[in-house]
């Protein structure tokens, strides 16, 4: 399916604010009443168990000492991302997870019950993207811009956050789907590196530490990176609702919730000890690879209202309900908004994972 989509519903980077908000109370209006839920149970009953698929989150609250202060059991399981814990969502193997903007919307099509119970984002995300754009390097001369995508294969994955950057940015490009050929590829791995490489693909995007390596594995062959200048950098933990069901699982999961912030602010202010104690030691990478993976994130923020989130989600949901031909829902359906202001509320005053918005309120 295609078709053409304003480009004000891309790049939210540049919707004023006042215009963002006036979305949010117009989705507010509009919305469907919500579900009556209780209030979050504050007691964790004894013999608990969270079954959480946060690897990274796992590694910080190790590195850092958190760890220690977790007051019910904890079952590591070595996912994240939508195709894995969806998956595990539906065998219910699993009750909390990190994942991007779009699984819970592509879930949520495909009747999994799922809410985001925490947001994070990267201070600067146009400075310091998720993705960046490989270019085959038997290509790397021809395609210098993203408006140069015209006519090329393009590694896409409709369930993954990669998928909807694809679609904006051809937008952005002034190109529709018509356009270029999308390659269904579920981005897992280094598939997308390997796949342009071999000339499977034309263009792909890249991220984490497969950006610096890609270049640095391909660029004298003629490889090259191309920015695409969107906002990229949505974070969740998400959870089904049969879990936020459960008084006892979802008193565990605000635990996590508020351990998990501290874990970002902890990975904001001890970099290096990141990059040895994750990234080396326990993904076996070399320190530049780590290094630059954690250049690349820069400091990520948590906001502590989640009307601008919302509004920018349900952006995104309208810009997949056409590209897939989904029935384009409000987001409000898949935030737990119980879980609003736990995250921020958890962190120190001045803490650099607080929204500079934010620190002066």
């Amino acid at each position: 399916m295609s078709g053409t989509i304003t480009l004000d519903r891309l790049n939210m980077t540049k919707i004023p604010s006042r215009r963002l908000l006036a979305l949010a109370v117009s989705l507010a209006i509009l919305a469907p009443p919500a579900i009556a839920q209780e209030p979050l149970p504050d007691k964790i009953p004894e013999g608990t168990v969270l079954r959480v698929g946060d690897p990274v989150t796992q590694k910080a609250l190790e590195l850092s000492g958190l760890i220690d202060e977790v007051g019910f059991k904890i079952e590591w399981a070595n996912l994240s991302g939508g195709p894995q814990t969806s998956e595990a969502f539906r065998a219910k193997a699993l009750d909390v997870a990190s994942v991007a903007e779009i699984p819970s919307i592509h879930a949520t099509w495909n009747d999994l019950p799922v809410r985001n119970i925490a947001y994070r984002e990267r201070q600067d995300p146009i400075a310091h993207p998720i993705y960046r754009f490989g270019v085959s390097p038997a290509l790397g001369e021809q395609i210098r811009s993203i408006q140069d995508f015209r006519g090329r294969r393009i590694a896409y994955s409709p369930g993954q956050a990669q998928g909807a950057l694809v679609l904006r940015t051809l937008e952005a490009a002034g190109l529709t789907r018509d356009d270029v050929t999308l390659v269904e590829i579920p981005s897992t791995g280094d598939v997308y590196p390997v796949a342009l490489a071999s000339g499977q693909v034309d263009v792909a995007p890249l991220g984490s530490v497969y950006i610096a390596r890609y270049i640095r594995q391909y660029g004298p062959d003629g490889a090259r990176l191309v920015d695409h200048g969107l906002r990229d950098d949505p974070s969740h933990l998400w959870a089904p609702q049969w879990v936020l069901d459960d008084p006892a699982k979802a008193a565990a999961a605000a635990e996590y919730v508020r351990l998990w912030a501290r874990a970002t602010e902890w990975i904001n202010d001890h970099p290096e000890e990141f990059i040895q104690g994750y990234y080396v030691k326990d993904q076996s990478l070399s320190y530049e690879d780590g290094k630059a993976a954690v250049e690349q994130t820069g400091i990520q923020v948590i906001p502590a209202n989640w009307d601008e989130v919302i509004a920018r989600h349900t952006h995104t949901i309208e810009l997949l309900a056409e590209a897939t031909g989904n029935t384009p829902f409000s987001a409000e359906k898949i935030f737990d908004r119980r879980f609003e202001r736990i995250a921020a509320e958890a962190l120190a005053q001045g803490s650099s994972a607080t929204r500079q918005e934010e620190l002066t309120q």
